[in-house]
C-alpha cells in the first residue's frame, strides 16, 4: 500500500479500496512468477489493480474491463510507466477472446460478483484460459456466512435489485464448484474490510457519499469481503 498511495484517489477507486483487497490476497497467497508469465486482471476498473499486479510480479498483464475503455486505461498505463507491460482490453467476461490455457494467474477484484454468480460459470468461462498449475485469486463484496441467502432481505434498501449479487463465502465455494482440473477451492471473510471501506468513504466520490448513510446500519453489520482462491491441478 505504501508504494501506491499516489495512485489511489476518488478518480481511480470505483468502490472500497481495491488495493487493500489485493494486498491481502498477495499476503495470503504469495506468488512466484517469471517475466514471461501472463496474468489476467478481470474487471480491472481504472487499472489500479493492474498497475500493482504488474509492478509486484514483473509478469505481463492483460487488464480487462467492460465499463472502462481500453483506450482510457491504455493512456493511464502509459502515464504510469507500465504501458509496455500491461495490455488493456475491453470485453464482456462472458465472451472473452484470449488463447486457451494462456494465464498463469487470474485476479478479479471487486468485480467477479457482477458476472459470475451462477454455477458453471467458472468451468465454462474461466477455466479454459487457465494454465495447468495456475492460480485464481478473487476479492469481492459479499454477505457474512451468518446471513447466507438473506442478501435481498437485508440489503435491498442499499442495493435495490442488485442485492442478490452479494453471497457468502460458503455460497461462493458452492458456486465455484469442482472440476477434474481443479485441485482446491478456498473461501473466507477477508480482514481488510474496515480499511478498504474507510479509504472509500473518505473520498468525495458521489457513490461513496451515497454509501455513507448505509454503512453503520447495513454494510458493516451484514457484509464482508469474500476472498476466493482456486488452485488448478498441475498435470505432469
Amino acid at each position: 500500500m505504501e508504494n501506491y498511495k499516489a495512485y489511489i484517489s476518488a478518480e481511480t477507486m470505483m468502490g472500497p479500496n481495491s488495493a487493500r483487497i489485493l494486498e491481502e490476497l498477495f499476503d495470503k497467497y504469495p506468488l512466484r512468477l517469471a517475466a514471461d508469465d501472463v496474468i489476467l486482471d478481470l474487471g480491472c476498473g481504472t487499472g489500479l489493480t493492474s498497475l500493482i499486479i504488474a509492478r509486484e510480479t514483473g509478469a505481463k498483464v492483460f487488464a480487462n474491463d467492460l465499463w472502462v475503455s481500453a483506450e482510457e486505461n491504455g493512456k493511464r498505463f502509459e502515464e504510469w510507466g507500465v504501458g509496455a507491460q500491461i495490455t488493456p482490453v475491453c470485453e464482456d467476461a462472458n465472451n472473452l477472446h484470449f488463447e486457451k490455457r494462456q494465464f498463469r494467474v487470474l485476479f478479479s477484484i471487486d468485480s467477479y460478483h457482477y458476472f459470475a454468480g451462477n454455477k458453471g460459470f467458472f468451468q465454462e468461462k474461466i477455466l479454459p484460459f487457465m494454465k495447468d498449475g495456475g492460480e485464481v485469486l478473487i476479492g469481492i463484496p459479499g454477505l457474512k456466512d451468518a446471513y447466507t441467502d438473506r442478501a435481498e432481505e437485508l440489503l435491498s434498501d442499499w442495493l435495490g435489485d442488485d442485492a442478490y449479487m452479494f453471497k457468502s463465502p460458503k455460497r461462493w465455494k458452492e458456486i465455484i464448484g469442482g472440476d477434474d482440473r481443479i485441485l482446491l477451492v478456498k473461501t473466507w471473510e477477508m480482514d481488510c474490510f474496515n480499511d478498504a471501506w474507510n479509504d472509500w468513504l473518505a473520498t468525495d466520490n458521489e457513490y461513496a457519499i451515497g454509501d455513507r448513510k448505509y454503512f453503520e446500519k447495513l454494510i458493516k453489520p451484514y457484509t464482508c469481503f469474500v476472498g476466493i482462491y482456486v488452485k488448478i491441478k498441475d498435470v505432469q
